[in-house]
C-alpha cells in the first residue's frame, strides 16, 4: 500500500458483506480477507474505527404478523452487531492488530462500554476500534452510528463499504443505463433521495461536515486504495 492521505477514519460495513455466498451468519473466510486488509491499512498508520450492521444475523421486522415492537427488533438488531464485532476482532487480532470492541450497551464480560475518549486513546495506540450495538438508542439505524462515531473520534472522512462501486441515479442491477456518481453534495443525495445512507445520517454528516466515501469493498484491495487516495467510488461532501 501507499502511503495513505487519510490518519484516522470510519469505515461503516453491513453485517451482509460477511455472510459470504451463504445467506445468513458470518463466514470467516470472507472476514479473513477483509482483516487482511484492514491489518494492512493499520500497519500502514492508519486509525481505523469500524461500525458493523447486524442484518447477515437479525434485521428488524416491525409489521410483519408475529414481528416484535420496533424497539424490541431494534435491540435485537443491536445484539446481532455485537456478535459481528466479535467475529471481526478475533480475525483482525489473528492478523497481530490489537483490537478492542466497545459496545454503546454494556456488557462487560464482552465489550468495553463506549466511552469517546477512550475510544479515542484506543485509536491513538494503534489499535482498531469496533464500535457495536450502534447508539444504543432503538429507531436509530447504524448508519446514523456510523455519523456520530465518525464525528465524536475527529475522523477525516467516513467510508460506507458496499457491494457497487459508488453511488447511482438508479439500481445498476435494474437499469444498466443507471448513471453512477463521481461526487455528490449532501442535499442533493437528501433532495434526490439516493439512499447513500438514511436521512439522519446525511444530515448528521452535513451538519459536521464529514465527507463520506461510498465504494465497493468486496474487489480485494479496494480498502487499500480508498486510503490511499485513490478516486474509486463517490464521494459526498458540501452543500
Amino acid at each position: 500500500m501507499a502511503q495513505p492521505v487519510y490518519k484516522r477514519v470510519l469505515l461503516k460495513m453491513s453485517g451482509e458483506a460477511l455472510q459470504g455466498s451463504t445467506p445468513g451468519g458470518v463466514d470467516f473466510g470472507v472476514v479473513g480477507g477483509y482483516a487482511e486488509e484492514l491489518a494492512a491499512a493499520s500497519a500502514g498508520g492508519v486509525q481505523i474505527g469500524l461500525v458493523v450492521g447486524g442484518g447477515n444475523i437479525f434485521r428488524g421486522a416491525s409489521g410483519l404478523a408475529g414481528a416484535p415492537d420496533r424497539p424490541t427488533g431494534d435491540y435485537m438488531g443491536m445484539l446481532a452487531t455485537v456478535i459481528n464485532a466479535l467475529a471481526l476482532q478475533a480475525a483482525i487480532e489473528a492478523r497481530g492488530v490489537p483490537t478492542r470492541v466497545l459496545s454503546a450497551i454494556e456488557m462487560p464480560p464482552v465489550a468495553e462500554r463506549h466511552i469517546r475518549r477512550r475510544a479515542i486513546r484506543h485509536l491513538e495506540k494503534g489499535r482498531v476500534v469496533i464500535f457495536a450495538a450502534g447508539t444504543g438508542n432503538p429507531f436509530f439505524t447504524t448508519d446514523t452510528a456510523a455519523a456520530l462515531r465518525a464525528s465524536e473520534i475527529g475522523a477525516e472522512v467516513l467510508l460506507k463499504a458496499t457491494k457497487v462501486d459508488g453511488v447511482y441515479d438508479a439500481d445498476p442491477k435494474k437499469n444498466p443505463g443507471a448513471k453512477r456518481f463521481d461526487q455528490l453534495s449532501y442535499t442533493e443525495a437528501l433532495a434526490r433521495d439516493l439512499r447513500v445512507m438514511d436521512a439522519t445520517a446525511i444530515s448528521l454528516c452535513r451538519e459536521n461536515q464529514m465527507p463520506v466515501i461510498v465504494f465497493d469493498m468486496t474487489r480485494p484491495g479496494n480498502i487499500g486504495r480508498v486510503l490511499d487516495g485513490e478516486p474509486i467510488g463517490t464521494l459526498v461532501k458540501g452543500g
